[in-house]
């Protein structure tokens, strides 16, 4: 039995090669990062663990790809509003206090962008008010980036919670 399971994982391994895994990892990654279902960490877990050479190039790889989907969740959001008020007619607009809380926590609230389900619809809210696109950017490199960095981490062993 034993033998049939570790042929089995040689053959699979065989198919995947580190090219396929990084380009896998960036589609999941992107994917995860839209309104989409996913979770590119296990992606990245299970080629980290097989390659973990490639811990550092896999990082890279999963943010730059969840940045990219991050950007068109942003964008989609942006679209919205923009369709929203051309076929409505109408100008959305703020009331004081939404302008205040705005100005308050505006684009570092995207820090919390790596939480799951909340994180896209803080993305495309951010989209839908128009906040400032590179800080936007900045803000969910930092927690996406944060997220990937405990994860290769702890995969490499040297964040150990126990």
């Amino acid at each position: 039995m034993f033998e049939r399971i570790a042929s089995f994982a040689e053959w699979v391994q065989s198919w995947l090669s580190v090219e396929a895994g990084l380009a896998g990892l960036f589609l999941s990654a992107f994917l995860s990062a839209t309104v989409l279902p996913g979770s590119s960490e296990i992606v990245m877990v299970g080629l980290v663990t097989a390659y973990p050479s490639l811990a550092w190039p896999a990082f890279g790889v999963a943010l730059v790809g969840n940045l990219a989907g991050a950007v068109l969740t942003f964008g989609m959001g942006y679209a919205a509003r923009q369709g929203y008020e051309r076929f409505q007619g109408l100008r959305w607009k703020l009331d004081a206090q939404q302008m205040q809380r705005l100005q308050r926590y505006g684009p570092p609230a995207l820090f919390l962008s790596f939480l799951p389900l909340v994180g896209d619809a803080l993305v495309l809210a951010a989209g839908w008010l128009k906040l400032d696109l590179k800080r936007s950017v900045l803000w969910i490199a930092l927690g996406k980036g944060t997220r990937y960095l405990l994860v290769v981490l702890g995969v490499l062993g040297v964040l150990s919670l126990g």
